[in-house]
């Protein structure tokens, strides 16, 4: 997914040693975790007997637990290194999504998503900086290859949570596990060892980052945006009419090819062009649309339809620019800033899903998105209040010479904690380069 230069050819990014295709398919699967649960939510709520609230918890307890395990992912990688951690991290996850698809019962299942949570956030945490350092070809090869995995998961795994939610419901959590058992092989055989790093980070570093106005804004604006975008992932499904597991998933499948598109292309095109701020505020506003046409549509499934998939581009567009305003204002070391916004977005993410099945409940779906409308619409507002630090940050990146985030990009993607779009932000930085 490289954008491209009039620079002279470049090695293959798909020229790489073993060990890092094993670590990028381990990616591939795991970024397919974010919507492989959606095709099936309705089957799940009607076989086991469970309200719409209970299986809403999948979300709830998955993103929480993997919300306080980024407090903990740079403490404990700075200490066992990245690649036992990144094993530690699939073997969870190999472990917990077996058990779920085993399970008898709603609350096993959420349950054992926690679990999985945790070995999805120590795996997340690591894989950037294994792949960039153990690629060949040079940095742009390995974040290009990264880049691919993240888009390829995120589109992929509706579909395939889909095609394998049309055997059962138990189909997508032991898909998962067989493949995740494949990657862990062979990451464990074929990936040399990393050693620790020399810096211990300690369990407070993210916690007390919040003190700065920079971080804290913008980490409550991720967890604002998320609230709104995981109200439509997690209860949309229920609104789309008797569609089956196969026709939901080709429905999020259209909405990660948004995903996919704009994050790692519309984003960096649009913030060239209008500034980070201006194409947040944008992109706050639209998410906001899409679920008040959701919430005063909410028994017509084809405007249901429409607005899901179309929220992909502005999922795509707030997914890497609100990580580029944490990146690029925050006054703390890069680890310990992913590590602070990726607990508090998760947080928003991981409540949203719960609290609109017991709204909706109540009284009626309307409610649930009509409210998350209006806290998107806060994410804009409270943003408002770091405009001067964006429009001041990116006024540095467009200076002559090496960019903002050159002059750290290949060394914070090597870093743990991590966070998908930070390969973006990075590849966004050497292209300034090239120009």
């Amino acid at each position: 997914m490289s954008r491209s230069s009039g620079a002279a050819p470049a090695p293959s990014p798909f020229r790489q040693p073993k060990a890092v295709w094993a670590v990028a398919f381990a990616c591939v699967i795991s970024f397919m975790g974010i919507g492989l649960v959606d095709p099936i939510l309705p089957s799940l709520s009607g076989q086991l007997d469970a309200s719409h609230a209970e299986v809403e918890l999948l979300f709830t307890s998955y993103l929480v637990v993997t919300a306080i395990a980024m407090l903990v992912t740079g403490w404990v990688s700075s200490r066992i290194g990245p690649k036992k951690t990144l094993i530690t991290g699939l073997v969870l996850i190999v472990a917990f999504a077996a058990l779920a698809g085993a399970s008898s019962g709603i609350w096993g299942i959420v349950g054992f998503r926690a679990g999985w949570g945790l070995g999805n956030a120590l795996f997340i945490a690591t894989s950037l900086a294994v792949i960039v350092g153990s690629a060949s070809g040079g940095f742009a090869g390995a974040i290009v290859l990264y880049e691919t995995a993240l888009g390829l998961g995120i589109a992929a795994g509706p579909l395939v949570g889909g095609l394998l939610g049309t055997v059962s419901w138990r189909g997508p959590f032991f898909g998962v596990s067989v493949l995740m058992l494949i990657a862990l092989v062979a990451t464990v055989v074929l990936l040399e060892p990393t050693p620790p790093s020399p810096h211990k980070a300690k369990l407070s570093e993210p916690i007390t980052a919040l003190r700065h106005r920079a971080l804290a804004t913008t980490g409550g604006v991720g967890l604002l945006y998320n609230w709104g975008f995981f109200t439509m992932l997690g209860y949309a499904p229920f609104l789309m009419g008797d569609l089956d597991p196969i026709a939901l998933g080709g429905v999020f499948f259209g909405w990660g090819l948004l995903v996919a598109i704009f994050a790692v292309f519309g984003a960096p095109w649009l913030k060239e062009r209008f500034g980070t701020a201006r194409t947040l505020y944008g992109a706050l506003i639209g998410i906001a649309v899409l679920l008040a046409a959701i919430g005063l549509f909410d028994t017509t499934p084809a405007v249901v339809i429409v607005a899901v998939i179309l929220s992909g581009i502005v999922v795509g567009l707030n997914n890497t620019l609100v990580t580029t305003a944490v990146m690029s204002i925050s006054p703390v070391p890069r680890p310990t800033a992913s590590a602070t916004y990726g607990f508090v977005r998760f947080i928003g993410g991981g409540l949203a899903p719960f609290v609109a099945g017991l709204l909706a409940g109540a009284f009626g779906a309307s409610l649930p998105f009509l409210i998350a409308a209006v806290v998107a619409l806060a994410g804009a507002v409270l943003l408002s209040t770091i405009h001067r630090d964006l429009e001041a940050a990116d006024a540095e990146a467009a200076q002559p010479g090496p960019s903002h985030e050159r002059a750290d990009a290949e060394q914070a993607a090597g870093e743990v904690p991590g966070l998908p779009t930070e390969s973006v932000i990075a590849e966004d930085a050497l292209e300034h380069d090239r120009r």
